[in-house]
């Protein structure tokens, strides 16, 4: 590698050649850290024949190292600014692609299985901005196809929500719907003094490895019940899910069949809690 760019000095010097500034609607902030983008791109890996996607590559710090321990790196960038800059920082390797495209319009079902029919391994890797971060997720969550990982970087109050625990204040419906698909792994906490511009949070780096689907389940109906729920988040399962159903004794009834106790908040119950509630509803 003979120019690392997450360094102070030479992201520096690519944003001062091309005459660029972080763009807050992008939620840019650059990693100027090689030991963190270096353990993000090892831990993205699942096999020494992958096909990484990064979404949103920057002036390509991660990049770089995807490029160094991946057979091939497809990036898709929505800022018409940086292909010049990639083209600079990233000349040395001929396995990258740049996809200039947004990446909530990729049909990402279509994009997996041709890299599989291609023999890789297909994973996810990012750095991605609060504002984008569930959107983002949730397209690949959506997508039915083989993904073998997706490892991703993002504000840590976010990561506390995916990977929470029942009866946390970070619990949410978020954070159930996300375990229902997938097993979650924290990889690292990242400190705010990492970025050039410095972000007013820290971050962290989480990993998603896909469940087996239960065939048995409407994914629909397990989300829209799950949302309900926790609609109203500091009332009683009973009051949230009678709404729900429309009928507070016949939700009572049900709660009860599921061995739920009507008079506890939904930040109390577990994934399995949500599945005999499903389960209940179904009969």
């Amino acid at each position: 590698m003979k120019q690392i760019i997450a360094t102070p000095s030479r992201t520096k010097e690519l944003l001062d050649t091309y005459q660029l500034r972080a763009k807050k609607n992008y939620g840019q902030n650059f990693l100027i850290e090689p030991g963190v983008v270096d353990k993000i791109a090892r831990h993205a890996l699942i096999s020494d024949h992958c096909a990484v996607v990064e979404i949103g590559p920057g002036i390509g710090a991660l990049t770089q190292y995807l490029c160094e321990y991946a057979q091939r790196v497809i990036a898709y960038e929505i800022d018409a600014r940086l292909p010049a800059v990639l083209a600079d920082s990233l000349s040395a390797y001929d396995n990258f692609e740049l996809r200039m495209q947004d990446f909530l319009s990729v049909d990402i079902q279509e994009l997996v299985n041709d890299l599989r029919q291609e023999g890789y391994d297909v994973v996810f890797a990012a750095n991605l901005p609060y504002y984008i971060t569930t959107p983002i997720l949730f397209h690949l969550f959506e997508a039915n196809c083989e993904i073998g990982a997706i490892t991703v970087m993002m504000q840590k109050e976010v990561a506390d929500r995916f990977h929470a625990r029942c009866n946390t204040k970070e619990y949410n419906a978020l954070s159930v719907m996300t375990q229902y698909r997938c097993d979650i792994t924290p990889i690292m906490k990242i400190p705010r003094n990492v970025f050039m511009p410095r972000p007013q949070v820290d971050s962290a780096v989480l990993q998603f490895r896909f469940k087996p689907k239960q065939e048995n389940i409407d994914e629909a109906r397990l989300f829209a019940l799950i949302k309900a729920c926790f609609k109203q988040r500091r009332k009683t399962i009973l009051n949230n899910y009678g709404a729900y159903v429309g009928n507070k004794d016949q939700a009572k009834e049900l709660l009860e069949k599921a061995a739920i106790d009507p008079s506890v908040r939904s930040e109390s119950l577990n994934l399995n809690d949500f599945f005999r509630l499903y389960e209940v509803m179904q009969q």
